[in-house]
């Protein structure tokens, strides 16, 4: 997902994106402890989505608060 793709979208979307990828994150990491897992960098993309998706939150919540 790229940053571009997120900026698009409302704060009430990217809440709700942003738990579905944690659940996502989750269920990653519990296929990972159990053996189950196969591609490995699925959880370094989940993580780094998590990420910019808070980033930008956080950058349209001070935009807010600043105006």
């Amino acid at each position: 997902m790229k940053a571009i793709d997120v900026r698009a979208r409302t704060a009430d979307e990217l809440s709700e994106l942003l738990e579905d990828l944690q659940k996502a994150a989750f269920n990653l990491r519990f296929q990972r402890a159990s053996g189950q897992l196969e591609n490995t960098a699925e959880i370094r993309k989940v993580r780094r989505d998590i990420a910019r998706i808070k980033t930008i939150l956080g950058e349209k919540s001070r935009a807010a608060a600043g105006a």
